[in-house]
């Protein structure tokens, strides 16, 4: 059949409105169904142990000292140290069975016979069976002695310091914040067992697993698995019957007339855009070495190589893991971003031929800003985690020390305004082309593109470190998931279609069609799906289906990009055609977000599977896989293409570019296949025998064959750092050999922008 763009563009218009709705009454659920913040936590003789204030309090340390980029909350963020909810309810545990042990037994829990220790169990596991209906919120005993135990632990590990789990001096600052940290982890850990009101599982599901305190996978999880297992083989089905149905161009070499590089003139705008490369290039370095470190804290945990006790040097101390990795989580968007902003100003004045007044000189000033808030944003998450920014600006100006989000509002809001002056900026690029094409061609996508990312962000400011974590979680998922599942999805189709018509290889038309119907499949399948990070952190119950459903269709579209992709490159891999390295960079994309995205990301996203691997090694290795694989990678292609254009023919090397592209790939397999991966495994296995605290503990790290696959990310590890470097290196090479860009270049000098605004009809 023969969809027309208009069709496509309705569908996707009924789409996007049918996600606000949806997602839009998720907001509202989940500040109506968010765990209840008691005013007062009282024991068996009314006596307050905790107020409703003291959690809030422990929440604002939290974030504060970055503890979320240490170890996790609810499942999410680090995985270096405990997750706070699975910790405390597991420390829980262990001290109420002491308790009653005393109490009845004289004994401690594990001096006791099977008998004993097993009537001792059901004990606790009968106390913490228990709903909430309202009100203050009521200890026994032991819970009460069990409380104040993790409270003189959490002061120990995360004021005093602990080595042994890679916690240095004064992580938490005072011991008054650390015991409030404490009764916020306790909180967690409280409505994780504790059923909803007329519920018969707890406000996470019954999450995180822990047969003690009679937490175990529901039946929706289940459920769900199967079910999800059943609509991916209906999906994908009636996804291939509606791709073969559309008819599209497919991709051919035949009477294409692809310019050579030497044949474009480049802008003033263009060589300014060029600039965002180096820029980009020295974060993308950072974060890489940074990556190294991370990786070997988990070895050695209070050093480096030895370098802490051969030289005397606190490594611990003056680079902690939380601060090491939110360094990189950050550096990592912000060098992929900062490329993708500069390949949206690179390619307009292919497409127009047309140089608006002063371009280059707002260009170079958006560069500016960006450089200042990356700046700003880097040092104030160090002087936030050390203690320098205090009172109300900490969050403001510091660390607001949420995962994916930790640079205070200020500079977020910084990032925000870059993102609008980077639209404002592409529409001058693109006029030509906005005032001839209809709201859904090609130009009219990119920034459609480029603007949901900033209007996702805007979610971010949406709730303070006051706000419920649950509701914090839902809004930060907003930022972080439909970025990566929407908005960078989305961008990937839009610029690659984009590059395919700046190389004359599809006309203006077609891949509006091609980018649009991919677009649909995308927003239709990777906003909802978002839902599935809602399953554990105490959201409704509504969302386990929701999320099952949604996260199983988020494999289809990226099986019809890796389609695409490797279609593309067969036509265009001749001898002839000139930007082969680009395009190795686009399909190793496609490939990498189909494994990354689309295959783990898939795997890890069943209920049941989730339920266990929660937070996991399994996660580290879809991460990175999609990320750096994804992302990364089309980052890379668009510098490869932009330097291409901007080098004249005779005197482009490409070789530098080409070990790189070889050391990046070869060694992002070896790090996720021969080691992240199996450890993630491992940890399943653990988790599911076990508990999800024992896979997450420094015992379950500890062990020599955990320890030896930690080594073995050493080569993959390596060989990414040395590609980085290489980049890096050519990136030095290549700035004395640009060309000078064209005092005023007309349409004329610009061998594709005839052909793009004579395609009208």
């Amino acid at each position: 059949m023969e969809l027309q763009r208009k069709t496509i563009a309705k569908a996707i218009v009924v789409v996007f409105v049918f996600n606000l709705v949806v997602m839009g009454a998720g907001a509202w659920f989940a500040y109506q169904e968010a765990p209840p913040i008691p005013d007062e936590v009282v024991g068996p003789d009314g006596d307050v142990v905790v107020s409703g204030d003291a959690i809030r309090e422990g929440k604002t340390v939290f974030q504060k000292d970055g503890l979320m980029n240490h170890g996790s909350i609810l499942g999410n963020g680090a995985y270096y140290g405990a997750d706070y909810t699975a910790d405390a309810l597991d420390l829980k545990v262990q001290f109420m069975r002491n308790y009653y042990a005393q109490e009845r037994y004289g004994e401690p829990y594990d001096r006791l016979d099977s008998a004993d220790q097993a009537a001792v169990a059901d004990v606790v596991k009968s106390d913490l069976d228990d709903s909430y209906e309202g009100g203050a919120i009521r200890y026994t005993a032991a819970e009460v002695y069990a409380h104040e135990q993790v409270r003189q632990e959490y002061v120990e590990r995360y004021h005093e310091g602990d080595h042994e789990r890679g916690v240095p001096v004064n992580m938490i600052d005072s011991e008054e914040e650390a015991r409030a940290f404490a009764d916020f982890a306790m909180w967690t850990a409280w409505f994780s067992h504790t059923d909803r009101p007329d519920g018969t599982h707890s406000y996470t599901n019954d999450w995180p697993y822990q047969p003690g305190a009679g937490n175990d996978a529901t039946a929706a999880s289940m459920t769900w698995s199967v079910a999800a297992m059943v609509l991916l083989v209906a999906g994908a089905g009636l996804g291939i019957w509606l791709y073969k149905s559309v008819e599209l161009p497919e991709p051919s070499a035949e009477d294409i007339a692809v310019p050579e590089p030497g044949d474009v003139s480049v802008f003033p705008s263009q060589r300014a855009a060029l600039r965002f490369i180096p820029v980009a290039a020295g974060l993308f370095l950072a974060q890489v070495l940074l990556g190294g470190l991370l990786a070997h804290f988990y070895i050695e945990r209070a050093g480096f190589f030895g370098v802490e006790s051969i030289f005397g040097v606190p490594i611990l101390q003056l680079l902690p893991f939380a601060i090491a990795k939110t360094w990189h989580i950050d550096l990592g968007i912000l060098w992929i971003a900062a490329t993708w902003l500069g390949a949206g100003l690179f390619l307009p004045p292919l497409l127009t031929g047309y140089e608006p007044p002063k371009q280059s000189t707002y260009i170079n000033v958006l560069l500016g800003a960006i450089v200042v808030v990356v700046v700003g944003g880097l040092s104030g998450i160090w002087l936030g985690a050390n203690g320098y920014i205090d009172g109300s600006l900490w969050w403001i100006l510091g660390n607001e020390g949420l995962e994916y989000l930790e640079v205070g509002k200020l500079w977020q809001f910084g990032i925000l305004a870059g993102f609008l002056i980077w639209a404002a900026l592409a529409v001058r690029g693109l006029k030509p082309l906005l005032d001839r094409e209809p709201p859904y061609g090609l130009a009219h996508m990119i920034l459609y593109a480029g603007g949901s990312i900033a209007l996702l962000f805007t979610a971010g400011f949406l709730f303070t470190p006051e706000t419920n974590i649950a509701v914090t979680e839902f809004w930060r998922w907003w930022v972080v998931h439909m970025w990566v599942e929407g908005a960078f999805e989305f961008f990937i189709v839009a610029i690659v279609g984009l590059t395919l018509v700046s190389m004359n290889l599809l006309s203006r038309r077609s891949a509006e069609k091609a980018v649009m119907l991919q677009a649909l499949l995308v927003m239709g399948t990777g906003i909802i799906g978002v839902s599935h990070h809602y399953w554990w952190v105490g959201m409704p119950d509504m969302w386990v289906p929701i999320g099952s459903v949604f996260s199983t269709l988020e494999l289809i579209p990226l099986v019809f990009i890796l389609y695409e992709a490797l279609g593309q490159y067969r036509a265009m891999s001749g001898e002839s055609f000139p930007y082969r390295l680009p395009f190795m960079f686009i399909v190793a994309s496609g490939v990498w977000n189909f494994v990354g995205a689309g295959v783990l990301g898939f795997f890890i996203n069943l209920p049941l599977i989730n339920y266990y691997e929660h937070g996991t090694y399994l996660t580290v290795g879809h991460a990175h896989a999609a990320m750096f694989g994804a992302f990364g990678f089309l980052a890379l292609g668009m510098v490869t293409y932009m330097l291409q254009l901007s080098i004249d023919a005779e005197r482009w090397d490409g070789s530098w570019l080409h070990a790189a592209f070889w050391c990046w790939n070869v060694g992002l397999v070896l790090m996720v296949f021969v080691s992240v991966l199996p450890v993630g495994f491992l940890q399943l296995e653990t988790a599911f025998t076990g508990s999800y605290a024992a896979a997450r503990s420094v015992a379950f790290y500890d062990q020599p064959l955990i320890q030896t696959l930690f080594w073995a990310r050493l080569p993959g590890d390596t060989l990414i750092i040395l590609g980085t470097v290489i980049y890096a290196a050519d990136l030095v090479r290549k700035r004395f050999v640009l060309r000078q860009s064209a005092d005023d270049p007309s349409v004329e000098d610009m061998a594709v922008a005839e052909g793009i605004l004579g395609d009208d009809d």
